[in-house]
């Protein structure tokens, strides 16, 4: 039970999944030193090295066994994580005290661990984008052809369709999900390349044998799922390689948050709402109220996850030479924090998708209000076939614009400009074919076939490829 005395992440309190907790728990991290140690060890005694068997099959056997409370006694002895580490996995394998860590620096199991899991984090949350995918994907396509007000400059601008907004939604997942399968395909083991990057342990304990020492690197990294290590490396791999990591993480963050910043919008003119379960309550004070409070949450979250974004590239720029410790601190807090973060940020993002509610008639009663203002183009063409100049029609046409926007904004009145251009005796086109002009799906462009394309083209090739849907995480408050 987590402590009320004590400070507790709201990460895990709160918001991120079961399954992204687990894996960067210290059950996790330090089970997969000793699997480490483990191929080390075995891999090591393939290629000639004494250790005895007994000790293998004791390593093997306590993998996961592990005294939590024994290594926080030698940490405090020592001061020193990994060793302590190193002395309870001796205290569970007693035959293997002397060979565990054999020629290895602590980096082995601290960097090879964390590369291990940013990429198994990497492929949850991928999962959660597909997810996401999936419930927008039958969003698009069900509202692939309902006209709703386009925006440019936050201001009302020609007409696209609810699907189409989706499918902008849905595109910039689609470029996160290519830059997480970059992340996770080309991700380097850092491998067996001791204290500074030199190997010059394992030269040693190979008596001289440089291509027993290039097979032992070449076995563990293939013994721990990796296709290679990193070609040098310094005691630690390039911290480049976790802001790339953790940039692929934080896009994804970046394309929730623009989803939510527009819902909540569409929200607050009251086209399109995120969930609202039966007995929530939206304000402590305003009973009526429907706050957007998930979409809300997701760009709080995805601000945390944006603001540490940099820290990793400045975290690689101040590594002298080798290696300095003043990235460790720092890299188990923003590591895992940036994938909680972002696990978090994605079964909100899941649940708001695969609920929205759509008010239709509120996006029509909208578009009625500034339709006149869009179909200038077509009116001038009308004018002119009528015996206007162009130039004359666009004039009656600024000028009637310009008054009714006024009386609406003014006045309140509706949008009447149909009415005062046929009221107009310099405009003389009936207003019969003046409401002709009218009909909201004229405006779309091809939208609804953009949707089609890219939904057959882009999305279901990538859906069509992937695992059986799971189900969606709850959202816990």
């Amino acid at each position: 039970m987590t402590s009320r005395t004590g400070y507790s992440s709201p990460l895990s309190e709160r918001y991120a999944s079961n399954a992204m907790l687990a894996l960067w728990s210290p059950q996790r991290r330090y089970g997969l030193w000793r699997q480490l140690w483990l191929a080390l060890a075995e891999c090591e005694r393939d290629l000639g090295v004494p250790i005895p068997a007994e000790a293998i099959a004791q390593m093997r056997d306590h993998l996961d066994d592990i005294d939590f409370d024994a290594v926080a006694v030698y940490e405090k002895r020592f001061r020193h994580d990994v060793m302590a580490h190193v002395h309870a996995f001796g205290d569970a394998a007693p035959a293997a005290k002397g060979h565990v860590h054999y020629g290895a620096t602590s980096c082995y199991v601290t960097d090879n661990a964390e590369l291990i899991l940013m990429r198994e984090g990497l492929q949850l949350l991928r999962d959660k984008v597909i997810g996401v995918l999936r419930a927008l994907r039958s969003f698009a396509h069900d509202w692939r052809a309902q006209p709703t007000l386009g925006y440019t400059h936050l201001q009302a601008a020609q007409l696209t369709t609810v699907g189409k907004r989706a499918a902008l939604w849905m595109q910039d997942l689609v470029l996160d999900l290519a830059d997480l399968d970059h992340r996770i395909a080309t991700l380097p083991f850092r491998g067996v390349k001791g204290t500074t990057g030199t190997q010059a342990s394992f030269l040693q304990i190979f008596d001289g044998d440089h291509e027993r020492v290039r097979e032992l690197d070449r076995r563990v990294t293939q013994r721990m799922g990796f296709a290679a290590s990193i070609p040098v490396s310094g005691q630690t791999y390039s911290r480049k390689v976790d802001a790339q990591v953790l940039g692929a993480v934080a896009g994804i963050a970046a394309s929730a948050a623009k989803f939510a910043s527009d819902l909540r919008m569409l929200q607050s003119f009251g086209e399109i709402e995120e969930p609202f379960e039966k007995d929530q309550i939206g304000s402590s004070a305003m009973a009526y109220k429907r706050n957007p409070m998930r979409c809300e949450r997701i760009n709080s979250l995805a601000r945390f996850v944006g603001s540490l974004e940099p820290n990793a590239n400045q975290t690689h720029s101040v590594q002298y030479f080798e290696r300095t410790l003043d990235d460790s601190a720092n890299r188990r807090l923003v590591i895992p924090e940036m994938f909680l973060a972002t696990d978090a940020i994605l079964v909100l993002l899941g649940n708001v998708t695969a609920g929205l509610e759509v008010h239709a008639p509120r996006i029509e009663a909208r578009i009625k209000e500034e339709l006149p203002f869009m179909a200038t183009e077509d009116l001038i063409v009308r004018a002119v076939r009528q015996g206007v100049s162009r130039q004359d029609a666009h004039e009656v046409i600024r000028r009637h614009s310009i008054a009714a926007a006024r009386a609406m904004k003014d006045e309140g009145r509706p949008n009447d400009m149909l009415d005062r251009l046929a009221g107009d005796p310099e405009f003389p086109v009936p207003i019969s074919d003046l409401r002709e002009t009218l009909s909201p799906s004229k405006f779309v462009g091809r939208a609804p076939e953009q949707v089609d394309e890219f939904l057959a083209e882009v999305v279901d090739p990538i859906l069509a490829g992937a695992a059986q849907a799971q189900p969606l995480e709850e959202v816990r408050v």
